[in-house]
């Protein structure tokens, strides 16, 4: 379990060194010739400086430092600025700051066994340095592994879109803010025992592949085509219904039943057809 540490400043550390490597060299320099005493005193300075300057520790904004001692975790530093430890104390560095993966696009089927294209774009940060250093190995390795694996689970538990099965709830392509959600949290199941957390998750490309994608485009038209015609139909009936009973009500014309039909049916070529029709004028009777 993450240890947050407050090591001491280290700036009173930097001025004993200073003075200790400037003890050093004067001490040589003196006692280099005849006094055996100050040469030693002078070496011992010099090591005195080279161990406490190891213990100097300069941590930079959004980053933090592990520390063991001899094999034993002893906490972490997220504090920024110049601190001083023990020098005994070996560190590592990590980052806190938020990072970006772009995933490669991957091909994988979905619900529906069709085969896709689809991507994500992923903002992640180590939000437990414990877990981070010692319960993965390589914890930003961990995070490609995981999230292309997240990727290609949720890629297989629902369709790309409702052609096949028309009641799906949620489909890849009109899922939106609900794929995003289940992706989220299912990376951050995946990714939390490295310490990791996730910041947003969103599928940044989303295609048939291009083996299937020529038959998806037309079969994604051939459903508009009939969708388009249901509603034109269902229009055109309703005009032609209240055309009849407009003129019936009215007086305006009585027409039997084989006139009633051929009106309808003229109608219903003038509505439903894709070409704008040519009139023909009866110069004669009604029945002529």
């Amino acid at each position: 379990m993450e240890k947050i540490l407050k090591p001491m400043s280290g700036y009173l550390t930097l001025v004993i060194c200073l003075g200790l490597f400037i003890a050093s060299i004067y001490l040589f320099a003196i006692g280099v010739d005849n006094n055996i005493t100050l040469v030693v005193l002078s070496a011992l300075a010099f090591i005195l400086f080279c161990f406490f300057l190891k213990g100097l520790m300069i941590i930079q904004p959004n980053h933090s430092r592990v520390l063991n001692f001899f094999g034993k975790y002893v906490g972490t530093v997220k504090d920024n600025g110049l601190f001083f430890i023990n020098p005994l104390y070996s560190s590592q560095k990590i980052s806190l700051r938020s990072e970006n993966l772009q995933g490669q696009t991957l091909k994988v089927n979905d619900k529906m066994g069709n085969p896709i294209e689809i991507a994500v774009v992923i903002v992640w940060k180590v939000g437990d340095t414990y877990k981070a250093a010692f319960d993965v190995e390589r914890y930003s390795d961990f995070v490609k592994m995981q999230s292309e694996a997240a990727v290609r689970h949720l890629a297989m538990s629902f369709p790309y879109d409702n052609l096949e099965d028309d009641h799906a709830p949620i489909t890849l392509r009109e899922g939106g803010d609900k794929i995003n959600a289940i992706l989220e949290q299912e990376l951050t199941e995946r990714l939390s025992k490295a310490g990791i957390t996730i910041q947003e998750a969103r599928i940044s490309h989303l295609a048939y592949a291009s083996e299937i994608a020529g038959a998806m485009l037309q079969r994604q038209q051939a459903t508009a085509i009939v969708a388009a015609r249901t509603k034109i139909v269902e229009g055109a009936v309703g005009m032609v219904d209240l055309a009849l009973k407009k003129l019936s009500e009215e007086n305006i014309v009585e027409l039997d039943d084989e006139r009633k039909a051929a009106m309808v049916s003229n109608l219903m070529v003038v509505l439903c057809g894709e070409k704008a029709a040519t009139p023909i004028l009866n110069a004669g009777t009604l029945y002529n």
